[in-house]
């Protein structure tokens, strides 16, 4: 089926189907934090995160003898991917192949059966037009690479049992993929993500990330221009900048040192504007036992607001929100 049929076929249908979220960014970037905190706050019964990593053709030892890394489509099964994407877009159950991130190797499918949102996070969820179709949104993820790297470091040597040296050798290896294959998916985005100090703003290199959040017209975001004034501008405003490709796109920068209270006074009014008969979830921004950022609790509640507001333009019930 051509991207365009499919497209339509997703507008076209009367039967209620998922509300589909792609993540992507490359490895480290911050996809499932993001993602943990959408899930939390919209429940098992309201949402089912699907990581697109799973779909590798090779395990860590077969990948060793290869001329290139999972970063490349040739290392994954792309087809498959798009055909599984398809089938949730529409409501369809899938057999999804697990690959297993702690050891390297690949585990038995599982069944998923699709919910009323879907979010899809993974270094090529944006690759190809076929599965960029089956998304009502999209986002990338797009830290500084000096960040990036620190946070892979970071997580592959604590979490996946890498010493430093063999990371580093690694994201060398990798950068050539990256080029080719991760980094392109930026242009696609409805959403572009940066968490890092704001270093025109004075903020110093090892601060907290802040957030620059690109809202491109590609989808219906809240209106913050009515949210955002003077007295908020200190730490969070919305600036007319020009994007990578000369085009003018709204830019909100949310600071890190933006206090609980302003960062909620703007929560407040973009929560109010879906008219949810629910309080605004307490799981957004949280980054580890009882640590929280602010930056990040505005940027999933951005991406939620598109979750909530594509179920509602599809005249569907709204979820029991956590």
């Amino acid at each position: 089926m051509s991207p365009k049929s499919v497209a339509i076929r997703r507008l076209s249908t009367s039967s209620p189907r998922p509300v589909m979220l792609a993540i992507a960014g490359d490895s480290a970037a911050g996809k499932t934090t993001l993602t943990r905190g959408l899930v939390d706050a919209l429940g098992d019964k309201g949402v089912i995160s699907v990581c697109v990593d799973d779909y590798h053709r090779y395990d860590r030892v077969e990948r060793s003898e290869l001329p290139f890394t999972p970063l490349s489509p040739a290392c994954n099964y792309v087809g498959i991917m798009e055909q599984h994407l398809q089938l949730l877009a529409m409501g369809e159950p899938i057999l999804k192949p697990v690959y297993n991130h702690t050891d390297g190797t690949l585990d038995r499918p599982v069944l998923v059966e699709p919910a009323n949102n879907m979010i899809v996070e993974g270094l090529l969820p944006l690759h190809s037009r076929l599965s960029r179709a089956c998304f009502d949104l999209s986002v990338y993820l797009d830290p500084p690479e000096e960040i990036r790297r620190e946070w892979k470091v970071r997580r592959d040597s604590r979490e996946r049992g890498y010493t430093e040296e063999q990371v580093l050798a690694d994201l060398s290896r990798r950068e050539a993929d990256a080029v080719a294959f991760i980094r392109p998916q930026r242009r696609w985005a409805d959403i572009v993500v940066r968490f890092a100090p704001i270093k025109e703003r004075g903020e110093a290199e090892h601060s907290l990330p802040s957030a620059t959040v690109l809202l491109r017209p590609t989808a219906p975001h809240p209106d913050l221009s009515r949210i955002l004034g003077e007295d908020t501008r200190e730490a969070i405003h919305l600036k007319l900048i020009r994007d990578d490709d000369g085009k003018p796109v709204d830019a909100l920068h949310v600071h890190a040192y933006a206090t609980r209270d302003m960062t909620r006074r703007v929560e407040d009014v973009i929560w109010a504007s879906l008219g949810i008969d629910h309080q605004l979830p307490e799981s957004l921004g949280a980054i580890g036992p009882g640590l929280r950022s602010e930056p990040l609790a505005v940027v999933q509640l951005i991406l939620l607001y598109h979750l909530l507001l594509a179920r509602k333009l599809q005249g569907l019930e709204l979820e029991v929100i956590r």
